[in-house]
């Protein structure tokens, strides 16, 4: 977990950014006929074997498959012996991918009409979009499981692949309109450097105190948390 300085600033600066973006969109039209435009070029490359690819790959990122990653992955780290690992991950995935959730109740933008989509969904959570969330929060987890590794340059280009199909997946179905996966990055990337921030400030010296996190390795007690490079 790096060290990201003035998270606290950066975490809200990213946060505020988002809304703005979202309520502008929700709440006038200076952007929403230009959105349709956009979806609508998208929607025209429609065709048999994508319709099910992007479908699939949107159950994927669905809350149904991003729990049983999440699952997967802190399970596969606590077998490891390496329960940090397996807090630090969970964490950046599931703040991440969840702090869409505040911004849809904030913005409550109402989805695109229901004629442009391959898998209807309707109300008023369109802004973020979850799926995006999830998939762009996995990636920088992926990213910074790898980092200072020989692998790191791969990853990088994998998990942005990943987030962008998961992104384009959901304009393409009719899901989301272009600002709801925009939105998508400034939330979740200012939910993963509040975590990184409170991570060093508050989460890790206390690691040692979670009930039974010891028995599936070891757990830095208060004064052997490592110190990590920064990363302005």
């Amino acid at each position: 977990m790096p060290k990201v300085r003035h998270w606290l600033v950066i975490a809200v600066a990213l946060f505020a950014a988002a809304l703005a973006v979202g309520l502008t969109a929700a709440h006038t039209s200076l952007t929403r006929s230009t959105e349709l435009s956009w979806d609508g070029h998208i929607q025209e490359l429609r065709t048999g074997w994508l319709n099910r690819a992007m479908l699939d790959l949107a159950n994927l990122a669905s809350p149904v498959g991003g729990l049983a990653i999440i699952v997967l992955i802190t399970l596969f780290f606590l077998w490891r012996r390496n329960p940090v690992q397996a807090c630090a991950t969970f964490l950046v995935i599931a703040v991440g991918w969840n702090s869409s959730e505040i911004a849809k109740i904030i913005v409550a933008r109402h989805r695109p009409p229901v004629l442009y989509s391959l898998a209807p969904e309707t109300g008023s959570n369109s802004f973020p979009s979850g799926h995006t969330s999830f998939a762009f929060s996995l990636a920088v987890a992926v990213c910074l499981l790898a980092a200072r590794t020989r692998w790191f340059g791969l990853t990088v280009v994998l998990a942005t692949l990943w987030t962008l199909l998961v992104a384009f997946s959901r304009l393409y179905i009719g899901a989301h309109y272009p600002l709801d996966v925009l939105g998508s990055f400034l939330v979740s990337s200012s939910a993963i450097v509040f975590v990184l921030g409170l991570w060093h400030v508050w989460i890790a010296p206390n690691l040692y105190r979670v009930p039974l996190l010891d028995r599936f390795g070891p757990v830095p007690g208060p004064a052997s948390v490592p110190e990590t490079a920064s990363v302005a």
